[in-house]
């Protein structure tokens, strides 16, 4: 039995931006970090070349935004907001893997040998089993959106396409086989100011998410019981629809001023769950994973 000031062992599942190399430090500088996996894709094959080829429409669209995105050197932007003037490096010297996706039978292995109490998810491609069930007490995703409101990629762009910025920000919840359709742990909400748009405010939601997670480990090793069941099913976004002309809608809407008077302050809220119901669950989950 986990002691009351102990805290959970975690590994981490990341990609390789220097968001996700940020917010895996923030998680090892705090202890207990015991393995980390990092998802760094598969090589580019001819039959993927192809494969595009029959989508000529969604070949332009990531060519555009690869070419948008050198332009505004945001990898660099990104770089410097969260490391500053220092180089984007992941502080690790244990236990690591580099993974062509995160479902791989190495890092379901890795995970089989370490048994961490929590993994920690952010910036991987959907968690499948036998990885899933991987985590003695549970899997955590860090998701750049308000589930279930805004769910799948590109949140904080279509909160902000759709005139809410006030629904910018970042979800924690426990990871199920749906995409961001867990029990709810965190909602995390950025400052918002006037000169924001879409990366400063979804970084700045990121490093806020962050500090909650740091906290997360501790106060579930001490009891704190967390995990409420999203009531809607929200919307779904999905790459390809962001489209050029949805772009360009937001970079209308930015230039118009719709930030111009806005001043929101951080906002984080905590799901908290302590019925009596969920508290059986978790006991007889307790005991299952005794018994193996």
């Amino acid at each position: 039995m986990t002691a009351p000031d102990d805290r959970f062992s975690v590994m981490i599942l990341c990609g390789t931006a220097p968001r996700h190399l940020y917010v895996a430090n923030r998680l090892i500088r705090a202890g207990k970090v015991i393995g980390v996996v990092q998802e760094v894709g598969s090589r580019p094959t001819w039959k993927k070349f192809l494969r595009m080829l029959l989508h000529p429409s969604i070949l332009l669209q990531k060519i555009w935004f690869s070419m948008r995105a050198r332009r505004l050197k945001i990898r660099e932007q990104e770089a410097s907001f969260f490391f500053g003037t220092q180089s984007p490096v992941l502080e690790w010297n244990g236990v690591r893997l580099a993974a062509p996706h995160i479902n791989h039978p190495e890092v379901v292995a890795l995970a089989e040998r370490l048994e961490p109490d929590l993994i920690v998810v952010f910036g991987t491609s959907l968690i499948r089993e036998p990885l899933l069930s991987r985590a003695r007490h549970a899997m955590i995703n860090l998701h750049g959106g308000l589930s279930p409101h805004y769910r799948g990629a590109d949140c904080t762009f279509w909160a902000l396409a759709n005139q809410e910025p006030e629904q910018v920000g970042c979800t924690l919840h426990f990871i199920d086989p749906g995409i961001d359709t867990g029990k709810l742990v965190a909602h995390v909400r950025p400052a918002v100011e006037p000169l924001d748009n879409e990366n400063t405010l979804f970084w700045r939601a990121v490093r806020e998410a962050a500090e909650c997670l740091v906290e997360l480990p501790s106060r579930m090793a001490q009891g704190e019981r967390f995990g409420v069941i999203q009531t809607s099913k929200g919307r779904l976004y999905q790459v390809k629809e962001r489209t050029l002309s949805a772009q360009r809608h937001l970079d209308h809407l930015l230039s118009q001023g719709m930030l111009r008077d806005l001043h929101l302050p951080r906002r984080i809220q905590w799901f908290y769950n302590d019925t009596l119901e969920q508290i059986a669950v978790d006991q007889m989950g307790d005991m299952v994973n005794k018994e193996r």
